[in-house]
């Protein structure tokens, strides 16, 4: 094992000079920056847009058999009355009138109705507009602030939760836990196909011939596993920075929610499980990964099996309300202990809160054993299968070969 270190150090250099991995690596922030950027741009555009239809003056003429309308406000927004609702739609028609507006005797059961000369699909909206915070308006005006608050449904209300005794706030706990949740779901997404198709790029270019002359099998695999934890690790600093410097720079320009990260509550037992099935859930799938690269002989094959193990990771997301609300049932166990679905039940039920103890020692049991189990397995299928270039290992000269 003393060519270790220089394996990792090929394998990590070697892929940090591909332009692949850093268009994969930056391609995340880039896109979350344009849609970010979008979104700017379209707040930017609608505020320019709400200022020009205020400074927007037209001609105006309401009839008001509701009663409800403000004689001071009518005259404020540049109205004037007019019993006769033909004459104001006629004018209004043939272009000696801006807009009209009538109110019915009953608004609950009847439309406001609308008429005005056509500005443009955006513009026409100023019309409608105008009807409506002319009436709210008026309304406001004749009931005190506390009832305007709740017809608004704008009152404010604090909740707070107990969980034995003390404070519990089950969002705010999440926060933490949680990130291992995103950061597992963003690198196997990004990475899984480089940990595929790892010891696939020798066998098919014939380098591996000259590898194995002067490196150990064990030695180069274990050195390339080493090496795609490392570059995974990269990729996720790479991921996470600019995202997290993004929203404390510009959160308020995008209007993001507003997190007070020092407020965030910190348990210290359910994050570092959450560390301990990110760690060995991410172990579990690279060795198999790299096992599936190192038993087929090109990566066209090895892309074959993709499918089927982001289904084994990705396909309990679709039981997401089931881990939540029914975490006791067998189906939502089995997913939990099973361990090769088990890395986003058990992330989730974590951050979520209701993750037995038991089944968090077993689970993390059995997370590891697997990984070390299928680190070993991949080690030995590449030790047997590094000069296999036009057929796949059987399972009998995996397992029983000496």
């Amino acid at each position: 094992m003393h060519n270790l270190s220089t394996v990792m150090r090929f394998e990590i250099i070697r892929t940090l000079k591909k332009k692949s991995f850093w268009i994969m690596a930056f391609g995340f922030p880039v896109m979350f920056a344009a849609i970010f950027g979008i979104i700017f741009l379209s707040n930017v555009s609608t505020d320019e847009a709400a200022n020009k239809l205020k400074e927007q003056k037209f001609s105006l003429k309401v009839t008001d058999d509701s009663g409800l309308l403000n004689p001071t406000l009518i005259k404020g927004f540049g109205a004037t009355t007019t019993a006769d609702k033909s004459a104001a739609i006629a004018a209004v028609r043939d272009g000696s009138l801006d807009a009209y507006i009538y109110y019915p005797r009953d608004i609950a059961s009847n439309a406001i109705e609308v008429y005005g000369q056509d500005v443009g699909i955006f513009d026409n909206g100023r019309y409608d507009g105008v009807a409506k915070s002319l009436l709210s308006m008026s309304v406001e005006a004749t009931v005190d602030s506390n009832t305007k608050t709740i017809v608004k449904n704008t009152t404010k209300s604090k909740v707070t939760t107990y969980r034995e005794g003390t404070e519990f706030d089950p969002a705010r706990q999440m926060v933490l836990p949680g990130i291992f949740l995103v950061l597992f779901y963003i690198l196997i997404a990004f990475f899984g196909n480089q940990m595929l198709t790892s010891t696939t790029e020798e066998k098919e270019n014939r380098v591996i011939e000259m590898l194995l002359t002067t490196v150990q099998a064990r030695t180069l695999i274990v050195g390339k596993i080493y090496s795609l934890i490392i570059l995974a690790f990269i990729q996720g600093m790479i991921i996470l920075v600019p995202a997290i410097t993004g929203y404390l720079l510009f959160r308020e320009k995008l209007r993001l929610p507003d997190f007070d990260l020092s407020s965030l509550p910190v348990d210290p037992l359910r994050i570092a499980t959450a560390a301990a099935i990110f760690i060995a859930s991410f172990l579990l799938f690279t060795g198999l990964m790299v096992a599936i690269g190192s038993a087929v002989p090109t990566a066209k094959e090895a892309g074959g099996f993709i499918g089927l193990i982001m289904m084994l990771i990705f396909g309990p997301l679709y039981a997401v309300s089931l881990f939540i609300s029914t975490p006791e049932s067998p189906f939502v166990r089995f997913m939990t202990l099973f361990p090769f679905t088990a890395p986003i039940p058990m992330l989730l039920r974590n951050a979520v809160g209701n993750l037995e103890p038991w089944e968090t020692v077993v689970g993390i049991a059995l997370l590891v054993g697997c990984a070390t189990i299928t680190m070993a397995i991949a080690v030995r299928i590449f030790r047997y299968g590094a000069l296999e270039y036009s057929r796949k290992l059987s399972l009998r000269e995996i397992f029983f070969s000496k």
